[in-house]
């Protein structure tokens, strides 16, 4: 089997360099190769084996339609599960590992959704439309959720391989792969416990250059896979199309065709049936005819009788038909009523003094004449 890596680039780069001695985890000891000065030494045959054989699930995986995510936190590590998950296209966590991230991820991805939307408000120029001090607080939002969904944002669905830098650090993302039964590949040093690693990496996880060299082999492997997939996917879309036109024309033919009942039947079906049909044939003439005599025989009879002359009643009725209809005169509209106009009030009445001064007048004048009879008389 060819080697992805060879054992000289490993030792340039100082992967096989371990933590010391007084550190180490006994569940690495069929991993370490030998101690020196109180450190211990890799054995780089083994990882030259694993390295490969990651290499290879890695092709496959993502040749399969699967993606793989990255995880380093470490600083020494971020920069490098970056730029090269970032180069393989594929998801990456560099910042703190939020828990859930597997095991609950669709909480995750609603966080997503709500990034997209933020930025929509900020990219349309919505915000501006806010108070400052409520578009402060969504830039503030935006830039966290950022930091720490940006290598995921593209992910709708987990991935079908982890791998992992620094098991001890990542303890959190290894345990929820297992829950969610993703085979983990990780880079394991002297330190850390192996046991719940699926595909094992004996290496220096501390140094820059040996994490750059391991990490871009893992990335080198996506790509590969990514461009087997596509070798693949070409070729089925060419017989696909070719299928489809052959098919097409076969298709039309077959819904054109119409099978004739000499095809389907026998002769002395079909002789029955021609049998029935000249009868219906017959029955219908007949029934024609008889029509026809019956017309004539009502028209001969309609002639002979005289026409009675129309009474009064019915030269009523033309006239009725004839006469149109006029039209329905529109009704007047109300008119307003006019206000009432208010009695004129009741002659005074004469004062009370008035009138018995008047009976007073009245009853000296009659005292009188008798007075002025008498003195007349006495004249």
């Amino acid at each position: 089997m060819s080697t992805v890596i060879s054992m000289k680039a490993l030792l340039e780069s100082g992967v096989h360099f371990g933590h010391r001695t007084n550190k180490w985890d006994p569940h690495m000891r069929p991993y370490i190769f030998t101690e020196r000065n109180g450190i211990h030494i890799i054995d780089l045959q083994q990882t030259v084996k694993a390295i490969t054989n990651a290499y290879n699930l890695v092709r496959d995986t993502v040749a399969g339609g699967g993606s793989v995510m990255f995880v380093g936190t470490k600083r020494q590590a971020q920069e490098t599960i970056k730029e090269e998950a970032m180069r393989a296209g594929m998801p990456y966590v560099t910042e703190r590992w939020l828990g859930g991230m597997l095991t609950n991820w669709s909480t995750i991805y609603q966080r997503i959704l709500e990034l997209e939307r933020l930025e929509k408000i900020r990219d349309t120029g919505d915000i501006k439309r806010l108070t400052k001090k409520e578009g402060l607080l969504i830039e503030r939002e935006i830039n966290r959720l950022e930091i720490r969904l940006s290598g995921v944002r593209k992910m709708k669905k987990l991935p079908e391989l982890l791998f992992v830098v620094d098991v001890l650090r990542e303890a959190t993302a290894v345990h929820e792969a297992n829950l969610k039964g993703i085979p983990v590949i990780a880079l394991v040093d002297t330190n850390c416990d192996p046991s719940a690693i699926d595909f094992v990496i004996p290496s220096n996880d501390d140094a820059i250059r040996a994490i750059k060299l391991l990490v871009g082999k893992i990335a080198d492997a996506c790509l590969e896979g990514k461009a087997m997939r596509k070798e693949e996917e070409e070729p089925e879309a060419a017989e696909g199309g070719e299928v489809g036109l052959l098919a097409g024309p076969r298709a039309r033919v077959e819904e054109d065709v119409e099978i004739s009942d000499s095809v389907l039947l026998g002769e002395s079906t079909l002789a029955k049936m021609s049998e029935s049909k000249v009868e219906v044939e017959e029955v219908k003439v007949e029934e024609v005819k008889a029509e026809e005599v019956k017309a004539e025989e009502v028209a001969v009879e309609a002639a002979a009788e005289p026409q009675p002359e129309p009474g009064p009643v019915a030269v009523v009725e033309e006239v009725k038909t004839k006469e149109k209809v006029k039209p329905a005169k529109k009704a007047k509209p109300v008119e307003e009523e006019k206000p009432v106009k208010k009695a004129k009030p009741a002659a005074e009445e004469k004062p009370v003094k008035k009138a018995k001064a008047e009976v007073k007048e009245a009853a000296v004048e009659k005292d009188e004449k008798p007075k002025k009879e008498k003195k007349s008389k006495a004249d």
